[in-house]
């Protein structure tokens, strides 16, 4: 699964890497969790920036509570799963982040491992999104992050990974036009493992409410 990551790059370098306007205000992130704001791409026209609540809350659903069991989906079973299907054929988008976090058991206890890509550069997990709507009338857009098969790193840490987009695959995940499920899924294999890199990192991240540059310090 995917249930913790970081966005600390700038905005204007997000901007740039994803071809887009450096439209929102954000400060750096050490610690996203689920049902928290995420820094995503749509495309409705034109390419461009947007938060997205975390936690996928399908148009179907009664109430919003729905959202915290929904922030990943597998890439295995999207175009067989209602909740999923449809989305899949036109409501994508790419959640930002430049590293997250997974837990390795070591004997009886778990490590929090930070994983980037080589060049810490920022990159794109695979999401879906939808709108919600209230009977009261409020609206939110909401996401889930796919995740995949792991690679051969990420194999030493957990059994899943993020699906990690390559930037040759950002224009068709984003094109609406395109439905086609198996050019889709074709996306969502496992990121090279040579291009990511792992390192342990502070026990601070299990609490979702620390959110400093502390969690990332070398850990001795």
């Amino acid at each position: 699964m995917c249930g913790r990551f970081t966005l600390i790059t700038d905005v204007r370098r997000i901007a740039e890497s994803f071809g887009v306007a450096p439209a929102l205000d954000i400060q750096p992130r050490y610690n996203i969790a689920p049902t928290q704001d995420v820094v995503a791409i749509l495309k409705n026209g034109t390419a461009h920036m947007s938060m997205l609540r975390w936690g996928l809350i399908p148009a179907w659903a009664k109430d919003e509570t729905i959202g915290s069991r929904m922030i990943n989906a597998r890439a295995e079973t999207l175009a067989e799963k209602a909740s999923f299907k449809h989305l899949l054929r036109g409501k994508r988008c790419l959640v930002v982040a430049d590293g997250f976090y997974e837990w390795r058991a070591d004997g009886k206890g778990k490590t929090p491992m930070y994983i980037t890509r080589q060049d810490e550069q920022p990159f794109a997990f695979a999401g879906l999104w939808d709108l919600w709507k209230s009977p009261d009338g409020q609206q939110i857009q909401s996401c889930t992050i796919i995740t995949t098969e792991p690679n051969e790193l990420m194999a030493t840490i957990h059994n899943r990974m993020p699906a990690i987009l390559r930037p040759g695959a950002y224009e068709d995940w984003l094109d609406p036009q395109l439905r086609d499920e198996e050019v889709l899924t074709h996306w969502l294999a496992p990121y090279p493992a040579e291009l990511m890199k792992a390192r342990p990192v502070s026990k601070l991240v299990n609490n979702p409410r620390n959110d400093t540059a502390e969690i990332l310090a070398p850990v001795v």
